[in-house]
């Protein structure tokens, strides 16, 4: 979000209205960093309904802390701008709102209890295998365009989009999938 007399504008645009042609890596990285801004911005507002969805404590304290460290991204993203000279803009993520709009249904349709917090975890791991691969995208880019600064920051959402992602399968490995087949 672009800071503007004290407030702050964020400029949303839809990806195949808001993307041009990339003239070159830098410009790709740019529309990238755009969707990817959209996308965090969008989880900020999407990770707390599902926090109220989950039934187990576990995850439910998961995805607190992702929630604040989805904030983070955000913030860091506006960093990464800062640091490439851009004004921050989110151009909507095609991608990701597909995602997000099969993981509501396929939520909507569990019952409630293990098998919910099973379809929530995959959901949301749907999202971190997005969030890394377009992390990895935009840090390889970064690198190749030697922007040392972009690419530690992207690094190190990389790193934790990656923790988030084990986090996640820990929980349902441990007990959740097998509670929700009824073997426990």
């Amino acid at each position: 979000m672009a800071k503007t007399s004290g407030t702050t504008k964020k400029t949303t645009r839809s990806a195949s209205a808001g993307l041009s042609a990339a003239a070159g890596l830098t410009d790709l990285l740019k529309q990238r960093l755009q969707t990817i801004y959209w996308a965090e911005s969008e989880l900020v507002k999407t990770l707390p309904q599902l926090k109220e969805q989950s039934n187990s404590q576990e995850l439910q304290a998961a995805i607190t802390e992702h929630i604040a460290q989805t904030q983070m991204h955000v913030t860091r993203l506006e960093e990464v701008f800062n640091a490439l000279n851009e004004k921050a803009g989110a151009v909507k993520c095609e991608g990701l709102q597909g995602i997000l709009k099969e993981g509501a249904v396929t939520i909507s349709r569990a019952e409630q209890g293990p098998v919910r917090d099973a379809a929530i975890i995959g959901a949301c791991q749907l999202v971190e295998h997005y969030e890394i691969a377009s992390y990895g995208t935009l840090a390889a880019y970064a690198k190749v365009l030697n922007e040392k600064q972009v690419l530690d920051l992207l690094l190190k959402t990389l790193t934790e989009e990656k923790k988030s992602d084990q986090i996640l399968s820990g929980i349902a490995d441990t007990h959740l999938n097998a509670s929700a087949a009824g073997q426990v």
